[in-house]
């Protein structure tokens, strides 16, 4: 066990009435918290990252595959809710960090609009690539290769798949939104429907969830859904008028009910032949890296804020994280909810002093509770999750600060992979065009040696994927 973590045991005190048996099992008193602390901390994580929740259903569920399947909210909520839980508890458990999973922004977006709108994939076949992935990257945690590649690729190429994804996800909810639409003079363009209501109530949601985000609210973003969704349905049912596109916002008949788990199961690895065996590879191993290294900075900037890693800058037992969070991905995509990923959101909890695993098992349990709230979340308009996409994009956008540009070796990849996600709507592009364009500038400049062996071969995997789409 680390220094830090030692010298935590030597000065805890355990706080009256914690049970000792769960005492010795999280480490609570060792770890210098309390009962009540993991407690307060594990709510606090919990309501920070709830929005996904209602984000997850509408990110997938805007998204009809080529069979004309659309999934449905209540049936991605309750799915969303089951992985998230169950992950959350496996990670409490098991690795004994205070960590939630849920659904990974980017991640689903990846899988509706590149898989199934661009790629073609049925909603079985898109999960399916998620479950390959999932599965890859636990072996890769297991023969311990999953850091060696961690090591291969640059810090700044890292952190560029992150921002790319977060502008990704900023369009995508301003495109929710109405804000932004298709023009075939300049491809997309501002509306010219301002005098709407749903743009009214998404400007609502921005300004309220911006000034929340702000001022540091905890549970800014659930906050933010909730006061947008409240401003929605009164408009809708006091004015008399249809204003809601997706009719969404409405008062329930019944606020609860069974939960409906038809999703689960409910893929296929039907995907190589539909993508062909090169694409379905690159495919992969583009959602692979997104994931993985994400997962990767989440924990260690956490566990380095817990004062939780060694005097190396490690965090003890990683591949306990590691393994639960990549199974996680693998359960997601089983489960129809997408890749399940270790949040950033678990900070909060960290900042209200929790340190162990207690804290993750609080938040699991409160997204199983959230197992039977599928009706009550069907009164969520797009136009109340629009604003959360644009501000969890600028959560992903402040990691620019940490990029040198001063190298343009360096540089001109990290634009390119930040830019060719949004402009292409494709986070696999995004990541290939990055790779690539990194690789081949170090070898003309000379500085072949420079470049990890592994960085050839993902880089010959993604020059074949883009040969291939152009000539194919």
């Amino acid at each position: 066990m680390s220094e830090t973590v030692t010298a935590q045991r030597d000065t805890a005190r355990p706080e009256g009435g914690t049970p000792a048996a769960l005492d010795r099992f999280f480490h609570i008193s060792e770890r210098g918290s309390s009962l009540r602390t993991e407690m307060v901390a594990g709510l606090a994580t919990w309501l920070t990252m709830a929005y996904i929740l209602f984000v997850n259903p509408a990110v997938l569920g805007s998204v009809k595959d080529h069979a004309g399947t659309q999934l449905p909210f209540g049936e991605v909520l309750t799915v969303t809710a089951l992985v998230a839980g169950c992950m959350t508890l496996a990670m409490g458990l098991f690795a004994n960090y205070p960590f939630a999973l849920a659904s990974g922004l980017g991640l689903n977006a990846f899988v509706a609009f590149t898989l199934v709108l661009t790629n073609g994939l049925t909603w079985p076949q898109a999960m399916g690539v998620i479950v390959v992935e999932g599965l890859a990257i636990s072996v890769l945690v297991v023969t311990g290769f999953r850091e060696a590649v961690l090591n291969a690729i640059p810090m700044d190429l890292k952190r560029a798949i992150g921002i790319g994804i977060g502008l990704f996800i900023t369009l995508i909810g301003l495109k929710d939104a109405g804000i932004v639409v298709a023009s075939r003079a300049t491809f997309v363009t501002l509306t010219s429907d301002f005098n709407s209501w749903h743009i009214l109530a998404f400007l609502f949601g921005l300004f309220v969830t911006g000034a929340l985000v702000a001022r540091r609210i905890k549970g800014a973003l659930l906050l933010g859904i909730i006061a947008t969704t409240i401003f929605a349905t009164i408009v809708n049912e006091f004015s008399g008028l249809a204003v809601w596109r997706n009719g969404a916002a409405r008062v329930p008949s019944d606020w609860f009910a069974t939960p409906d788990f038809h999703l689960l199961g409910n893929f296929s690895f039907d995907f190589f032949s539909a993508l062909g065996v090169g694409a379905a590879i690159a495919t992969v191993l583009a959602v692979m890296l997104s994931d993985f290294f994400d997962t990767m900075g989440t924990v260690v900037g956490i566990g380095g804020e817990a004062g939780l890693l060694d005097r190396d800058g490690r965090l003890p037992g990683i591949n306990r994280v590691l393994l639960v969070d990549s199974l996680a991905a693998a359960a997601g995509g089983a489960a129809s909810a997408s890749s399940n990923t270790t949040f950033i959101e678990s900070a909060a909890g960290v900042a209200e002093g929790g340190r162990t695993g207690l804290v993750s098992v609080v938040v699991g349990i409160l997204f199983l509770a959230s197992l039977f709230i599928a009706p009550a979340a069907g009164v969520i308009p797009a136009e109340a999750t629009a604003p959360v996409l644009v501000i969890v994009g600028y959560f992903m956008l402040s990691l620019v600060r940490e990029i040198d540009f001063s190298d343009a070796a360096m540089g001109i990849p990290v634009l390119l992979t930040m830019v060719m996600m949004p402009f292409t709507f494709s986070i696999t592009n995004g990541v290939g065009a990055g790779f690539v364009s990194y690789t081949v500038i170090q070898l003309i400049r000379g500085r072949w040696r420079e470049v990890h062996p592994l960085m050839y071969v993902v880089s010959a995997v993604f020059g074949w994927y883009f040969f291939h789409g152009v000539v194919g």
